[in-house]
């Protein structure tokens, strides 16, 4: 064998990651707000990009030409489509007194129940300090004998406090533990029962595991009166401060695609109002065009914010029609959910909608990463729609959705003396062409939040 060093020419092909297509996959990720900031930087950063104003009377000329009367007459009610006519809004004159800039918490609550308590001073600044010990469940996370030392006060003085503390408005809130929390609250909404107290205070872990009989054997009552003391301990929160919640907790979805029915058709629409139109500034162009009013490095300077510019009004348009041809497709594909609810949600997966708009998968992936799409049956992420196969003897395909609300119907409808088994569920579901085994119906009720049938029980 014959070994050496030679020149040759090959030829080979090579997929080359370039800064604009780099930029082209991140747009594409990005959700409505996401691109609203994107492009909010890049007007910074480029001179050449401006917000392109709209002429009054454009959108609406432009839809007559394309749809007619009846178009024109269905966009124009914009009750729920997202849009906002700033000059219809300001007739309207909303009072500022409408709006807040957030819900008040936990600890809001409670310390203007301790401003207008009538305690002293002294006991007025132990309670404060025990409310900032006071966890966003409503739990107190700190011992009476640390917070005595802490504030260098009697242990009976930080007890007095508590009390206080304890009598405020959630019912339950300054509690220690889950049985303190409960007895709070039997004594403060006026159903203070011997029963019901023994009940919290020795058999927590009987309700839980709904073992009703042993509670009667063991209080010498009747099971029908153990199954109201424990239908009263329910109906109590064992978590009083979590309806405050935190202004942190809010989060405000936009939808990126809103699909209206019209008619007997479903019209899409890529929400894209709160990212401005972009377009080239004349100033800049005409600067190109006249050469001889600029240098060549400042020349040179012009055409690559021009070319980004440029590319990146591409790039948007593409993130535009690449969102709704995949929205259009699935609106397509899931017409019976759009019609008759969540029960006829078909399965669906990334493979089958890139085939059919003939794209790559990753391209669909992208294009539904972090967005919403608002349907008449509600707000979903897109990922909702890509819902997993279940098994189906008729060779029917079913939706983990499907099953989760067949099996919510039947659990609603059952006989509440006799609930029905997982088994017996599983059995339902077979009748309809669905097999699933057993545990797989156990593993959906557990995520419906639905309890086991011997906890259903009622008596």
């Amino acid at each position: 064998m014959r070994v050496g060093i030679g020149i040759g020419v090959e030829q080979t092909q090579k997929l080359v990651m370039t800064p604009e297509l780099r930029q082209a996959i991140v747009i594409l990720q990005l959700s409505s707000l996401e691109l609203a900031n994107y492009i909010e930087q890049a007007l910074l950063d480029n001179p050449l990009l401006e917000i392109r104003e709209e002429p009054e009377g454009e959108p609406e000329e432009a839809l007559s030409s394309t749809a007619g009367e009846d178009w024109e007459d269905y966009f124009a009610d914009d009750a729920d489509l997202g849009y906002v006519d700033l000059a219809r809004a300001e007739e309207r004159r909303f009072n500022y007194e409408h709006y807040l800039t957030e819900a008040p918490t936990l600890h809001d609550h409670l310390r203007w129940q301790l401003q207008v308590a009538r305690v002293s001073p002294r006991q007025r600044s132990i309670g404060e300090f025990l409310i900032g010990n006071i966890d966003d469940r409503g739990y107190l996370r700190i011992g009476i004998e640390e917070a005595a030392r802490y504030l260098k006060v009697g242990p009976e003085e930080v007890r007095q406090a508590l009390r206080l503390v304890q009598s405020f408005d959630p019912p339950g809130v300054g509690a220690r533990d889950l049985t303190e929390c409960l007895l709070l609250q039997l004594q403060q909404l006026d159903a203070r029962n011997c029963l019901a107290e023994k009940v919290v205070r020795y058999y927590l872990a009987d309700v839980a595991a709904g073992r009703l009989g042993r509670i009667a054997r063991n209080l010498g009552v009747g099971i029908q009166e153990v199954q109201r003391l424990v239908d009263l301990i329910r109906s109590l929160d064992p978590k009083p401060g979590r309806r405050f919640g935190s202004p942190a907790d809010v989060r405000y979805l936009q939808p990126d695609v809103i699909v209206e029915k019209v008619g007997d058709e479903y019209v899409v629409m890529v929400n894209d109002g709160l990212a401005p139109r972009l377009g080239i500034s004349p100033l800049y162009s005409s600067l190109l065009r006249n050469g001889e009013l600029c240098d060549p490095e400042t020349r040179r300077f012009i055409e690559g914010k021009l070319n980004a510019a440029t590319w990146l009004i591409r790039s948007i348009e593409q993130r535009r029609l690449t969102l709704y041809r995949v929205a259009s497709c699935i609106v397509d594909f899931q017409r019976e959910f759009l019609d008759k609810g969540i029960k006829y949600l078909k399965p669906l997966n990334l493979r089958r909608v890139a085939e059919s708009l003939g794209i790559h998968e990753s391209t669909v992936s992208r294009a539904t990463a972090n967005k919403y799409l608002q349907t008449p049956q509600g707000l979903f992420e897109f990922r909702f729609f890509f819902a997993n196969n279940v098994s189906s003897n008729q060779q029917q395909e079913a939706a983990a959705q499907t099953v989760k609300k067949l099996l919510q119907e039947y659990i609603a409808a059952e006989d509440p003396h006799h609930p029905l088994t997982d088994q017996q569920l599983a059995e339902l579901l077979r009748q309809r062409g669905i097999c699933l085994a057993r545990r797989t119906v156990a593993k959906y009720r557990d995520e419906l939040g639905i309890l086991a049938a011997n906890k259903r029980k009622r008596y």
